[in-house]
């Protein structure tokens, strides 16, 4: 399987029956699936098909398709005789009382509703210039599928890298981690030894107890476990491929909210600073994530 973009571009063109026509589709991130449809007058009973054709191919994404339609057959014109009728009347009752030149012919045919375009195609090219038309949106949306997984391959490989990115940060996090327990221990003991002649003397079972919590608050191997397993499961979907955008996208929430709490256990600046360092590669990750089918 593959992994999907939401961006994509697709055009295609050709001839009907009397005309030609052009389809441009285009797509964009959104969070569910959306058309909107330009069609010429006439053709508007295409669209339950046209979106039900979109809807077979794709899950996600706010689409914006055209159909722009030429004709080629010349139009077929006639004389509205009753138009005609009326204004040489007119002419005629006018004759004597102005003083004007005769009218000629094509001054007279050329006034307004005297010619009219009459469309005369037989059922059989209609339905036949349907047919070429959803063949054409057929195409077109066949292309824009090849292009939006193209996409999808380039972000695939960069979302890769980032997983990469931030199971060093990971690694780096649970280096640090391991000798915390001892370092805060430590730190714990110093204090006490500064406050040993200063103040009342602490119980043994005091300080057990307050030791115990305070490494409890601090220990952050259950936070590097999850994020281990959350980019384990990353890795997974990205091998998956189809529409695992809004997956991928929770993952994100999970990851980020691993790594808040990673930051907010750090006992010393050098975990702070890898915590942090890891939240802006999971946002990096979460922004090309939202271009994910």
């Amino acid at each position: 399987m593959t992994v999907a973009s939401m961006t994509g571009f697709a055009r295609a063109e050709g001839e009907a029956p009397g005309a030609s026509w052009v389809w441009e589709v285009k797509s964009v991130n959104a969070r569910s699936l959306d058309l909107r449809l330009r069609l010429p007058p006439g053709l508007e009973s295409l669209e339950p098909e046209l979106r039900a054709t979109l809807a077979g191919r794709f899950r996600r994404g706010s689409f914006e398709a055209r159909l722009f339609l030429t004709r080629t057959a010349p139009p077929t014109l006639t004389v509205n005789r009753e138009a005609l009728a009326a204004i040489l009347s007119l002419m005629n009752e006018l004759t004597g009382k102005v003083e004007a030149a005769p009218p000629r012919l094509d001054g007279v045919l050329a006034l307004r509703g005297v010619i009219e375009t009459v469309e005369e195609e037989s059922p059989a090219v209609v339905e036949e210039r349907r047919g070429t038309i959803l063949a054409g949106w057929a195409l077109a949306i066949d292309r824009l599928w090849a292009a939006r997984t193209a996409e999808g391959a380039r972000l695939a490989t960069f979302l890769e890298g980032q997983i990469e990115e931030m199971a060093a940060r990971v690694a780096e996090a649970a280096a640090s981690a391991a000798a915390q327990p001892a370092a805060i221990r430590e730190k714990l003991e110093t204090l006490l030894q500064n406050f040993a002649g200063a103040v009342a003397p602490f119980s043994e079972d005091r300080v057990a107890q307050e030791l115990a919590l305070i490494l409890t608050r601090a220990d952050v191997r259950e936070e590097i476990e999850r994020l281990k397993a959350h980019l384990d499961h990353a890795r997974e979907l990205l091998r998956e491929g189809e529409a695992i955008g809004r997956r991928l996208d929770f993952l994100c929430q999970e990851l980020n909210r691993e790594a808040n709490t990673l930051c907010a256990k750090s006992a010393d600046i050098a975990l702070t600073r890898i915590g942090l360092a890891l939240k802006a590669a999971v946002e990096q990750f979460r922004e090309q994530v939202q271009n994910i089918e």
